[in-house]
């Protein structure tokens, strides 16, 4: 039995005083051998919600966290480099954002998770090609870290399960909402995850869980301590979430889209947020971040893709052709009932829609269709004439009326065009 009162330590914190590393430890430590009860840890997350964490001590939750489990070594690899996004509609950046870093000299050996309502997770996404798996040893982890440079892998319970303990309580108790909980959760897998610089992307917008630029600069700030605090190269961008990133929102067509988008095509607005990320992640590890732009047009990154793809078991003939993909088969034109010009289309109305489809799943577990999904023909500032076509529903049938409705309450038109930023700003570490 541990030797601390775990009242005296929910009271601590109650009080607003600060834990120490070695406090940290011991509490939660005795909470995953079972000594502790999920009640007195829930209090105390309470307790943070309302009093907050100095930043010392969310650098020191956040090591508690990783340091719960596995821990993964990559200093014998060169420029290593791990991107996460926050989450949002349309998100599948690191589709493009991993081989381009990879193709362009870093080591991008990367951990992901599996999408929880209308959010997709990279996971999930590339499933939808034919074979790919993300299931690995770590020695078959490392194995294709050397060859390849480039390995994507879905999260085990090894890696930071103080974290997934943390969030199921969380999320039944009302305090996933505070900035050191958040922040800690996100970085402790980063941490065990063993890249030496950390990109990150966090959403700003409708669809994503930050709604407000100030807060998101917060949640950034936040990381960023905890990053330095660890010896990490920090960068962060903030990007917008107020629509959907690109014009595909569904697993499939994303990956179909993000392999447009190496091949040279692709929308604009995904290009633009990928280059950024690639090259802030380049410079923070000391490498030419021009050379973001130099692998994408060139055509390297869509060949490291295509090996990526293959030594995951995946068939690369898709990277060729990514028509093999499988969607739904049913396609739905929903049409423009006014003319004008695109002034707001609401991403989380989108990722609903596909949500509904059965593109996303309400619980953890749950299994979705990967070849559901909507193609956005109009975004905002496009100009639309009466009865063109807003969006492509690939659907089976099942929610179609439902996700209708919610496409259609997405779209706003008017008469002018509207300023829409993307890459809102960049805070560097």
């Amino acid at each position: 039995m541990w030797g601390m009162e775990p009242t005296a330590f929910i009271e601590a914190k109650r009080d607003g005083l600060e834990h120490t590393k070695p406090a940290l430890q011991e509490f939660f430590g005795a909470f995953l051998k079972g000594q502790i009860p999920d009640y007195q840890v829930s209090a105390w997350l309470m307790a943070v919600y309302f009093q907050g964490m100095s930043p010392a001590e969310t650098l020191a939750l956040t090591q508690v966290m990783a340091e719960s489990g596995h821990m993964l070594d990559l200093s014998g690899f060169a420029h290593t480099v791990d991107k996460h996004s926050s989450g949002g509609v349309g998100d599948k950046t690191t589709l493009v954002v991993a081989p381009i870093l990879a193709a362009a000299g870093c080591t991008v050996a990367k951990i992901s998770g599996r999408g929880l309502t209308y959010t997709g997770g990279t996971i999930d996404k590339l499933e939808s090609i034919p074979g790919w798996h993300g299931e690995f040893s770590e020695a078959e982890f490392l194995a294709q870290t050397r060859k390849v440079g480039l390995v994507v892998a879905a999260q085990s319970g090894e890696l930071a399960p103080l974290d997934g303990r943390l969030y199921a309580l969380r999320d039944v108790t009302a305090t996933v909402n505070s900035i050191p909980l958040i922040a800690s959760s996100i970085m402790s897998k980063k941490l065990a995850s063993g890249a030496k610089t950390i990109v990150l992307d966090v959403k700003v917008g409708a669809g994503a869980f930050m709604k407000t630029l100030e807060g998101a600069r917060e949640l950034a700030r936040t990381m960023i301590a905890i990053g330095l605090g660890a010896g990490r190269n920090m960068r962060v961008v903030l990007s917008s979430m107020e629509r959907p990133l690109g014009k595909a929102v569904g697993h499939a067509l994303e990956v179909k889209e993000a392999i447009e988008t190496l091949s040279g095509s692709g929308p604009q607005d995904l290009k633009e947020l990928a280059l950024t990320l690639a090259g802030e992640g380049l410079e923070a590890t000391g490498l030419a971040k021009s050379q973001a732009r130099d692998v994408l047009e060139s055509g390297r990154a869509l060949s490291k893709f295509r090996q990526f793809v293959e030594a995951q078991g995946g068939d690369p003939k898709v990277v060729d052709n990514p028509g093999l993909l499988e969607l739904a088969p049913e396609v739905f034109e929903l049409k423009a009932e006014t003319a004008g010009y695109v002034t707001a289309l609401n991403a989380l109305n989108v990722g609903q829609a596909v949500l509904l489809l059965g593109g996303g799943r309400q619980v953890k577990g749950e299994a979705i269709d990967l070849g559901v999904g909507v193609m956005l023909e109009k975004k905002p500032g496009d100009k639309v004439s009466l009865g063109e076509t807003l969006v492509r529903v690939y659907h089976r049938g099942k929610g179609l009326e439902a996700a209708l409705a919610s496409l259609k309450s997405a779209y706003q038109t008017g008469t002018e065009p509207p300023a829409t930023p993307l890459v809102l700003e960049v805070m560097r570490g």
